[in-house]
């Protein structure tokens, strides 16, 4: 098998010789034997690398979600770090004017809600409108290309976390999002996508031979990114979603839960591929810091049946059933909820209190088939 980024340095870059080159790219930006995409473009004498930009989390992966980071200068090769997660989310004029072609190289996780495809929709807006040829290094979707879960963001509540019409689990890499974002979604610009060899839309990430860089701090393991499509959704109520523990999204609790009842209530539901076990955690920071909660740890049981956004939605809906006075979702103090952004509906909040998940679960599966074929149009992979 070979990375997107190893397929350029072969022979990929031999059109862009001569031009400046930018680099969108993080921790996660390396070759098989983990040496960083920055280093091998430096190193190489076809290549001249002129810039660098940086999406949320930073370059080095050192900032929390959420966190601004700031434009610098990087230690190591002195060149310009433009921040794509700071006062600006679109690259601006003046941070394109030392390249002529801009390469992304990142590591998705498989979920809409992951801001990184939307550096990838700006950035490719902002060449667009400069005049920049944009090249995408392709890599793998860790959860596999082959499933699709969850609903489509409708108009009202699109945002940095559910930007463009996709579900939840979209079965796409970086390299074909690039390309339905051009075409579908008229992200126009000079488009080159550069396909990986040996990829099988049917692999999970560890079914290949590259090595786990986690994208963010939280994006521990394979588990947790094939559940994240669902448990992602607890970020907007007043749950902890395991953050600040060794497990996120796979450690959902409160200190008003009792674990040993939600587990059984729970594993009543006989929901497939995913079973509960009654545990008790203390985050270190963010919700609930310090506070022992308890809750479940969701363990897969067959990944491959698993459907993570029905089995967010059913959790959320039976702990709001089981404590209605203590459960909410979380406010911003102008009656706007992050949990919309996340669900990409404002009618979720109203189901879950309603329990009627599952019939909007099943009203969904029409869209979600079409979505289906639409995009294969953009496939690369078989």
């Amino acid at each position: 098998m070979k990375l997107g980024v190893e397929v350029f340095l072969e022979d990929g870059y031999k059109p862009f010789i001569g031009n400046r080159i930018g680099l969108v790219t993080n921790m996660t930006g390396v070759n098989q034997k983990l040496t960083p995409t920055i280093e091998l473009f430096v190193d190489h004498p076809g290549i001249n690398l002129t810039a660098l930009y940086g999406p949320e989390h930073g370059i080095r992966g050192d900032a929390k979600e959420g966190e601004g980071v700031q434009s610098s200068i990087d230690p190591y090769t002195n060149l310009p770090v433009y921040s794509l997660y700071g006062d600006s989310r679109k690259p601006t004029k003046e941070m394109l004017e030392s390249v002529d072609v801009i390469v992304f190289d990142l590591q998705d996780i498989g979920s809409r809600y992951f801001t990184y495809i939307y550096t990838m929709a700006y950035v490719m807006e902002a060449c667009g409108e400069q005049g920049k040829q944009f090249v995408v290094l392709d890599r793998p979707n860790p959860i596999s290309g082959d499933r699709i879960e969850g609903n489509l963001v409708e108009e009202d509540v699109r945002s940095f976390v559910g930007l463009l019409p996709i579900p939840n689990r979209h079965g796409m890499t970086v390299g074909e999002l690039a390309q339905l974002f051009k075409y579908k979604f008229g992200y126009n610009c000079d488009l080159t996508v550069v396909p990986m060899e040996g990829w099988l839309r049917s692999m999970y990430f560890d079914d290949t031979p590259v090595l786990w860089v986690p994208p963010s701090p939280n994006t521990t393991n394979i588990d947790m990114n094939v559940l994240y499509p669902g448990t992602c959704l607890i970020e907007g109520t007043n749950l902890s979603e395991g953050r600040g523990t060794t497990r996120p999204f796979e450690w959902i609790g409160a200190p008003y839960v009792d674990g040993q009842r939600l587990a059984k209530v729970f594993n009543e539901k006989k929901i497939e591929g995913v079973i509960a076990r009654p545990i008790s955690f203390k985050p270190t920071y963010q919700k609930h810091m310090n506070v022992i909660c308890s809750g479940i740890q969701l363990h897969i049981v067959d990944r491959r049946i698993l459907n993570a956004w029905e089995t967010g939605l059913l959790l959320i809906e039976t702990i709001a059933e089981m404590y209605p006075k203590d459960f909410s979702f979380i406010e911003n103090g102008q009656k706007k909820y992050f949990f919309d952004l996340l669900a990409g509906s404002k009618s979720m909040r109203e189901r879950i209190w309603n329990g009627t998940t599952k019939e909007y679960i099943e009203n969904c599966l029409s869209l979600i088939e079409g979505f289906q074929k639409e995009k294969k149009i953009y496939d690369i992979y078989n």
